[in-house]
C-alpha cells in the first residue's frame, strides 16, 4: 500500500497500482540511457510476464548493458571488476528476455538509438527498432499515446530534477501541461543523480506516485577507455578546427575525450612543439588560448564537456548558461562532479529537450545569435570517397547504434553562418588481426549524405569537403586516408572516371602510417597521456588492455599465436607480468604446463614489453 497516497516503498505494489490506473494497458515513456527507474521497469515487466492478460508497451533508446563476455578471457579480465567498473545497478528485465528469447507476447519494447552494437544479430531487437532523428523521436513517442511516464528523479523538498533526461520528458510535460498529451508521471527517486536546476525541475504536484525505494540503485558508469595514438591525433586535429568565441558539440567516447584534452592544452599553451613535430599537413588556425571562451550546445553532456567547463574554458554564457545539453550518462565521477558543484555554478550547466539543443526553429532568431562559430563534432564507423557518412548500421539491416542526433547538427551546420559539422574517424580499423581502410569507395549504409558533406578528420588530417566537387573531394579524402590503402582507392576512383588518370597522391600525404603517428605522440607522450580526464580502471588493468588486444588480433592467424607463444618462451618478461597474470586468475610464474591461452597472454605482454620499454 503506498504510504501517503502517491509514495510507495515497495515497486510490486507500485506497478500494480499503475496496471489498475490503465485498465491492465501500460504504454510507457521510458527515458533513454541513465534515466531508466530500473526497480520500477523491472516490477512492470515481472507483472506483465507472470500475467498475459496485461499488456506492456515500452518505448525507449539506448537501453544500458553491461558487456556480456563473450570468451573467457573476457570473462577474466570484466568478471572482477564488473560492478567497480559499471556500478551494480540490477540489468533491465526486458532486455534480458529479449537476449534470451523469451519476452511474452504480451509485452512489446521499441527503441530509436541502440547501445552501440549491444543488439547486433539480436532478431527481436532489429525488428522493433524504429529510425528517427533526436528531434523527431518526440513527436514519434507522442503518436503512440503513452499514458504513463516513469522516469528516475533526485527529489529535493517539494521538487524534482528530469536531471540526465531533459532530452524528450521536458517536452512531454510541457505538451501535457498544454492539454496535447494525458500520462501518469511516475518518479523512482534517486539521489545519486545531480539536481539539475532550470527547466529540469518538476513540482511534486506534476507527480502522480513516487517509488522511495529501501534501497536507491547504483547509476550506471560507462567505462572511459584508453585514448589511442590514431585518437589522440584526431583530437589535435579538431582542436585546430575550434574558433575562441564559438559553440561546441562533442560526444561520449575515447576521441571526445582526445578533443577535450587537446583543446585544454591548446589553452594552455603547451601544444606549439606537438604542431612544430607534425608528421602531417595541418589544416586549421585554432593554436592560440581562449580569450572570450566557449558555449557548449549539445544532446549529450559527457566529461569532456564538463572538464573544459570546469577549467573556465566553456564560459560564453547564453541565457544564463555556458551549457545547453539535453541528456547525459558517462563515467560515475562525472556524477560525482555534478553533485559536488556549487548550486550557482552548477546551473550554468542548464538541461533542456533537445528540440531546443537539437534544431534552430523555435526562438530561432536567438538561437541564431547564440551559436556562432558552431563546430559539432560527431563519430563516423565509415566515409566514402564522394562524402556518405556511415554512422549507425554495419551493414543493410543490422543497426549498431542509430542515427541520433547526428543528423540534426549536421541541418544546424548548413544552416548557421560560420559553423561546420565534423566527422571524425580513424583511418583504419582492425579485426581478427586484418586491418582495413574506413575510408571506402562506397559504404553499405549511409547515415549522412554526400549532399552534406562537410569536414572529415582522421589521424591524417581534416579534409574539407564542402562545396568542393566530386573530384576534389575525393583527393582530399585519399590525402587523409592510410597511406597502405591509398593506391587501391586511387583507382577505383579513376576507374569509376571520378578521379583524373594521371593524378597522384601528393609527397607530404604519401607517409600516412601508423609507425608517423606513433612516433609524433611518443615524443610528447607527458601531454597526451592514455587517459586524460582519468579513469576507473587499476594500474594493472590499464596495462593489461593493449595486451588483451595484441593477442585479441592474433586470434585466428596461427602465424600470429605462434609468435606469441613463442615470445612467452623466449622474450624478456613484462615488468609488471606477475600482476597480470595473477588478476587473470592465472599463476603469476610461467610454466610449460600452463594453458595454451594463457601462455599466448604472456607472450602478448612480452610483445608489448618490448615495443614499450
Amino acid at each position: 500500500m503506498p504510504d501517503d497516497g502517491s509514495t510507495f516503498r515497495d515497486a510490486t505494489a507500485l506497478a500494480r497500482d499503475i496496471f489498475d490506473r490503465t485498465d491492465g494497458e501500460v504504454r510507457l515513456a521510458l527515458p533513454l540511457g541513465l534515466g531508466k527507474p530500473i526497480t520500477l521497469v523491472n516490477a512492470l515487466t515481472r507483472m506483465a510476464a507472470d500475467d498475459p492478460s496485461l499488456s506492456l508497451t515500452i518505448f525507449t533508446a539506448l537501453t544500458l548493458q553491461r558487456p556480456r563476455p563473450s570468451s573467457d578471457l573476457e570473462d577474466r579480465f570484466l568478471g572482477p571488476a564488473m560492478e567497480r567498473l559499471f556500478g551494480n545497478a540490477p540489468p533491465l528485465a526486458y532486455a534480458k528476455m529479449i537476449h534470451e528469447g523469451t519476452l511474452p507476447d504480451n509485452i512489446t519494447v521499441s527503441e530509436f538509438f541502440f547501445q552501440a552494437g549491444a543488439w547486433l544479430g539480436n532478431d527481436y531487437a532489429q525488428r522493433h527498432y524504429i529510425p528517427a532523428n533526436y528531434t523527431h523521436a518526440r513527436d514519434v513517442l507522442m503518436a503512440r499515446k503513452p499514458n504513463v511516464l516513469v522516469q528516475l528523479m533526485p527529489r529535493q523538498g517539494d521538487q524534482f530534477s528530469l536531471s540526465c533526461n531533459t532530452d524528450i520528458s521536458a517536452d512531454l510535460f510541457a505538451a501535457r501541461a498544454a492539454g496535447e498529451m494525458d500520462f501518469i508521471a511516475v518518479a523512482e527517486v534517486c539521489d545519486a543523480l545531480p539536481f539539475m536546476g532550470g527547466p529540469a525541475v518538476i513540482t511534486a504536484k506534476e507527480v502522480a506516485l513516487v517509488l522511495d525505494p529501501p534501497t536507491q540503485i547504483d547509476l550506471f558508469s560507462a567505462v572511459r577507455r584508453p585514448v589511442s595514438d590514431a585518437q589522440h591525433a584526431i583530437g589535435l586535429h579538431v582542436s585546430r578546427l575550434v574558433e575562441d568565441g564559438g559553440t561546441l558539440q562533442i560526444g561520449i567516447g575515447a576521441i571526445g575525450d582526445a578533443v577535450a584534452h587537446a583543446l585544454l592544452q591548446r589553452d594552455r599553451g603547451t601544444l606549439g612543439p606537438v604542431w612544430s613535430d607534425a608528421p602531417v599537413p595541418l589544416q586549421g588556425d585554432g593554436i592560440a588560448p581562449f580569450d572570450e571562451g566557449l558555449y557548449a550546445v549539445t544532446e549529450m553532456l559527457v566529461g569532456g564537456l564538463v572538464a573544459l567547463f570546469e577549467a573556465g574554458m566553456i564560459r560564453r554564457e547564453v541565457a544564463g548558461a555556458a551549457i545547453h545539453a539535453g541528456f547525459f550518462v558517462d563515467a560515475r565521477d562525472m556524477y560525482e562532479r555534478l553533485r559536488a558543484m556549487p548550486r550557482p555554478q552548477r546551473d550554468k550547466i542548464e538541461m533542456r529537450p533537445v528540440s531546443f539543443t537539437n534544431a534552430l526553429y523555435g526562438d530561432e532568431a536567438a538561437k541564431r545569435a547564440a551559436r556562432v562559430k558552431a563546430r559539432f563534432v560527431n563519430g563516423a564507423m565509415q566515409v566514402n570517397l564522394l562524402g556518405d557518412a556511415m554512422s549507425d548500421a554495419a551493414k543493410p539491416g543490422q543497426v549498431v547504434s542509430g542515427v541520433g542526433g547526428q543528423f540534426n547538427f549536421f541541418e544546424q551546420a548548413f544552416a548557421l553562418d560560420d559553423a561546420h559539422a565534423v566527422l571524425t574517424l580513424p583511418a583504419t580499423r582492425t579485426s581478427g588481426g586484418e586491418t582495413s581502410s574506413n575510408i571506402v569507395w562506397q559504404v553499405p549504409v549511409v547515415t549522412v549524405p554526400r549532399h552534406m558533406r562537410d569536414i572529415v578528420v582522421t589521424e591524417y588530417g581534416a579534409a574539407f569537403l564542402r562545396g568542393q566537387t566530386d573530384e576534389e573531394a575525393i583527393k582530399r579524402l585519399i590525402c587523409i586516408a592510410d597511406s597502405r590503402f591509398q593506391a587501391e582507392l586511387v583507382t577505383q576512383a579513376q576507374e569509376a572516371g571520378k578521379l583524373a588518370p594521371d593524378w597522384q597522391v601528393p609527397a607530404a600525404h604519401r607517409q600516412n602510417t601508423p609507425q608517423a603517428i606513433a612516433a609524433w605522440r611518443a615524443t610528447h607522450r607527458d601531454l597526451l597521456p592514455d587517459y586524460p580526464l582519468g579513469t576507473d580502471f587499476t594500474a594493472i588493468e590499464q596495462a593489461l588492455l593493449p595486451c588483451l588486444e595484441v593477442l585479441s588480433n592474433a586470434a585466428g592467424r596461427k602465424r600470429d599465436l605462434a609468435g606469441l607463444l613463442a615470445a612467452s618462451l623466449t622474450a624478456p618478461a613484462h615488468p609488471q607480468e606477475g600482476a597480470m597474470m595473477r588478476r587473470m586468475g592465472y599463476d603469476p610464474a610461467p610454466k610449460l604446463t600452463e594453458p595454451l591461452q594463457a601462455r599466448a597472454l604472456r607472450g602478448a605482454m612480452r610483445k608489448v614489453a618490448a615495443c614499450t620499454l
